[in-house]
């Protein structure tokens, strides 16, 4: 194959054969795809909704069709969103004469992604249990609260002031204070920082509107029946290894 190509010098003449690799700037085709910047794994978007740890259909006082509705659509529907948001945030870093404040509203978006991801999987992660709690967490809730009677009464009380809102209950114990409290949370942005989850309770309407309609004291009452403290426990363990 004769091919003809324009030089500022003029004209000049390339004879290819198929085997040979075509050049552009001096550089083969490998020599050019060795020099492309790989996606920044931070955009990658790549996110998949883990299963449910527990059988649905056999938690006490919260349905399984409220379990399934709330794994499929919300939580799921997060991830897919943090998906996007990602792989979006990745061509519009690209744009240089993009306005900063249309890049921070997606920023804004990762955030409450991310968010409600972490919180949701936590959430499903706790439940399963039967509500009976032992071991070392009940050890830390007595030192920070001292009693676990007492410690239930101002959680459920945190819970219920979220009631027919959105947000969550967070006991978080606190990586640079060394202290355990109860964490009161609008919505999935707003967390203590430095805040490491123990148990999280989900106070959105969507997880317990189908059951228990604008009783959410009834469905704080349920959730704490289906407490997988073994869960807890081991998120105790976790976090003293990261202190």
């Amino acid at each position: 194959m004769t091919i003809i190509a324009a030089g500022g010098a003029g004209a000049a003449l390339s004879t290819l054969t198929s085997g040979d690799e075509v050049k552009a700037n001096g550089l083969t085709t490998e020599e050019q795809a060795a020099t492309i910047t790989p996606p920044a794994r931070a955009f990658s978007g790549q996110h998949s909704p883990k299963p449910l740890p527990f059988d649905p259909a056999k938690l006490k006082g919260i349905s399984e069709k409220l379990i399934k509705s709330h794994w499929e659509n919300n939580y799921s529907g997060a991830v897919k969103a943090l998906n996007t948001v990602e792989q979006r945030l990745s061509s519009m870093l690209a744009d240089k004469d993009l306005p900063p404040y249309i890049y921070g509203d997606l920023k804004r978006e990762e955030l409450v992604r991310t968010g409600s991801v972490v919180l949701h999987e936590n959430y499903f992660a706790n439940l399963g249990g039967d509500g009976k709690a032992s071991g070392k967490v009940l050890d830390l809730i007595k030192q920070w609260f001292g009693s676990y009677e007492q410690w239930e009464a101002e959680f459920k009380k945190t819970a219920n002031a979220l009631g027919g809102g959105s947000g969550w209950t967070i006991l978080s114990y606190n990586l640079h204070t060394g202290e355990v409290h109860n964490y009161w949370a609008w919505d999935h942005m707003h967390n203590a920082p430095m805040g490491y989850p123990l148990l999280v309770l989900d106070m959105y309407e969507h997880a317990y509107h189908m059951d228990y309609g604008a009783a959410a004291a009834k469905y704080v009452d349920a959730f704490m029946q289906n407490v997988n403290w073994d869960e807890v426990n081991r998120r105790v363990e976790e976090m003293r290894v990261r202190k």
